[in-house]
């Protein structure tokens, strides 16, 4: 995942409103989002990386849930890392309070190439870094991260927010609507970009909200709401490579 922003307690009807983008190679093999009951976690709900088994970004019966961005630093290497989509699969299948999930993270930190990760239930968010190993309990707010720390201000992060913010003064919520600011397409100006270690080139293509490139980009948008009582509605749109045009989209709704 490289796009998320949420709203929290700004909404009469939903507890937690929160759209993220994935974006990754074409090549890398992925599943749509759906139960995992094939792969011995029934109540999981996510989709999943096929080449390392993990996930960006789930939900678990019981209301758990988790979404992982990457930290990007060319500078940042290990021999060996953990797949970070090990990082949200953990937390759902754990029996951990959220308290002691970060404190594994914390512990686990340099196991790990960089991430940003929020973790949650209905009632409480947490958001930690690797990079920086400073946990954020979320309180009331708009928030957002990209490929850098929470609400760091790159472009297309404060584009996102603004938008949703807009959207969340509104009564009714039209994920139709969220879908659309996801698939905003407008690079970013040269003066804006942030520098990030990587050429110019790749750092103006992946500078909107929704990338597409050749052989990189935005393959999948999800939206996740959570209202006051609970209820979980969960919505994964894919789209075709070379078009950018909806493949499929697939929504569930949990009772808690």
């Amino acid at each position: 995942m490289c796009l998320i922003t949420f709203a929290y307690h700004k909404h009469p009807k939903y507890k937690l409103i929160l759209l993220a983008n994935r974006d990754e190679f074409y090549s890398r093999a992925t599943r749509k989002l759906k139960f995992w009951d094939t792969d011995g976690y029934p109540d999981i709900l996510a989709g999943k990386d096929l080449e390392a088994g993990g996930t960006w970004m789930g939900i678990s019966k019981s209301g758990r849930w988790a979404a992982l961005t990457n930290y990007r630093d060319p500078e940042w290497k290990l021999e060996d890392p953990i797949s970070r989509g090990k990082l949200v699969l953990n937390f759902l299948t754990s029996s951990n309070s959220i308290e002691q999930y970060v404190q594994v993270l914390n512990n686990e930190a340099d196991k790990y190439l960089g991430y940003n990760i929020l973790i949650g239930n209905p009632d409480q968010i947490i958001y930690f870094s690797n990079y920086d190993k400073s946990p954020k309990t979320i309180k009331k707010g708009l928030f957002g991260m990209s490929n850098a720390l929470l609400d760091t201000p790159w472009p297309k992060l404060n584009k996102a927010k603004m938008l949703l913010k807009e959207s969340v003064t509104k009564k009714y919520i039209d994920k139709e609507h969220l879908f659309s600011l996801l698939h905003d397409d407008t690079e970013a100006p040269d003066n804006q970009l942030p520098n990030t270690g990587i050429p110019y080139k790749w750092e103006k293509a992946i500078s909107p909200l929704f990338i597409k490139t050749n052989t990189y980009g935005t393959r999948s948008s999800s939206i996740l709401l959570i209202d006051y009582l609970g209820n979980i509605n969960f919505t994964e749109r894919r789209f075709i490579h070379t078009t950018g045009e909806i493949l499929e989209e697939n929504t569930y709704s949990i009772p808690i």
